[in-house]
């Protein structure tokens, strides 16, 4: 029986999957050593909340991390993608604290999730996981696709015109609707993610490859840049991969000559990352009346972002002017509710069985000591009543 299979048929409360998350936690740092472990997942399926990687997800991250004291990380990464830039902030975080970093992608790191991955002195994956392309995607007139796609079209309209000698009628409403700047921007965001990736796998990634396995010659800079850029541009090529979200397996990634740590070789910590990842769907499953759609986790502590759609928020009405709001808030762990009370006006009395806004955004349960980011709450409350949050 698969692990999955097993823990549902166990029938586990919320209370009783974080316990065993936590359990396998420690499980997979044992496996590795005893490495550090920190968990960066979103909820996949969802549709709405914002599970791609944005500047949100900063503040939680340096929070997580300020629980580990290790010499060394292990990221177990679960993205759909999102900000490049902030991909790159993450990185940064985690190579200021640590000299070892590796990623664990235990079903999927896309786009800029894989960027993340490039960043790692080692990237783990098993017979289930995939990274992706990681060309940069544009927004023109409301519609996504590819800058690759975009500058590959453009390209083929200027051949055909230079082949012919006159433009086809049929291109010239598209041509007028694109600007030099957008051209540039196209140019822009492919250049990122190459340069991003093509830096860390030199810096990072080939940091210890310093003899080639077939000579025994020693590697140099120049050859490991040249590798490093040779996998850039293809992670980046469109016209390979065709579609931004095509799976990228182990021998994908072996294919173009980048080493991957199967970690289904390792049994314990092999079973560690199945187990650990079959809960934490479950605890997205499980949780959908508190809508979790993000998790950063540690063996010893969490942060859990969720909807607020959940929570039975006060409503404002238009031309209201309102001096406090107050919602439900139930704790994704153990269920217990509190009435959270936000003052709009200084100086508003704390009503009877109340409990006051986070200046951070952070609450704590008293009953089980799960921490949540409110950030979600407080921008819903602050853009409903046209006024700050204040203390």
């Amino acid at each position: 029986m698969g692990a999955l299979s097993e823990y549902i048929a166990k029938q586990l409360t919320i209370d009783q999957i974080t316990a065993e998350r936590k359990l396998q936690l420690s499980a997979l740092s044992v496996a590795r050593g005893g490495r550090d472990v920190l968990v960066y997942a979103a909820d996949l399926t969802k549709q709405g909340p914002p599970i791609g990687i944005d500047y949100s997800d900063l503040a939680p991250i340096a929070d997580q991390l300020a629980n580990l004291h290790g010499e060394a990380i292990d990221v177990i990464l679960e993205t759909p993608g999102g900000s490049g830039e902030v991909a790159e902030d993450i990185v940064r975080l985690l190579h200021n604290k640590y000299e070892e970093v590796a990623f664990i992608i235990p079903g999927w790191a896309k786009s800029a999730g894989t960027i993340m991955a490039m960043a790692g002195n080692e990237i783990l994956m098993g017979s289930t996981s995939a990274l992706g392309p990681i060309d940069a995607q544009q927004i023109w007139q409301g519609k996504q696709f590819s800058a690759d796609a975009f500058l590959e079209g453009l390209e083929k309209i200027k051949k055909e015109t230079d082949k012919v000698g006159s433009l086809n009628r049929a291109y010239i409403p598209i041509l007028q609707g694109i600007s030099p700047g957008e051209i540039q921007t196209a140019q822009n965001a492919m250049k990122f993610s190459e340069v991003l990736v093509c830096e860390w796998l030199t810096k990072y990634k080939f940091k210890n490859w310093t003899l080639h396995s077939d000579t025994g010659q020693p590697v140099t800079l120049q050859q490991r840049r040249g590798r490093a850029r040779t996998i850039a541009r293809g992670l980046c090529n469109h016209r390979r991969w065709l579609t931004h979200g095509r799976s990228l397996r182990i021998e994908d990634l072996e294919g173009m000559r980048l080493k991957i740590t199967n970690y289904d070789k390792t049994p314990a910590l092999s079973d560690a990352i199945a187990r650990y990842h079959a809960l934490l769907l479950m605890t997205f499953q499980t949780t959908l009346d508190r809508n979790i759609y993000k998790l950063f986790e540690t063996p010893s502590s969490q942060v859990y972002r969720q909807m607020i759609a959940a929570q039975s928020p006060t409503t404002i009405p238009p031309g209201v002017q309102a001096v406090k709001a107050a919602f439900d808030f139930r704790c994704p762990s153990c269920g217990t509710v509190y009435k959270i009370q936000a003052n709009l006006a200084a100086g508003q009395p704390i009503e009877q069985g109340s409990q006051p806004f986070p200046d951070d955004n952070k609450f704590t349960c008293s009953v089980c000591g799960t921490v949540t980011d409110l950030a979600a709450f407080r921008a819903q409350i602050e853009a409903q009543a046209g006024k700050k949050v204040v203390p």
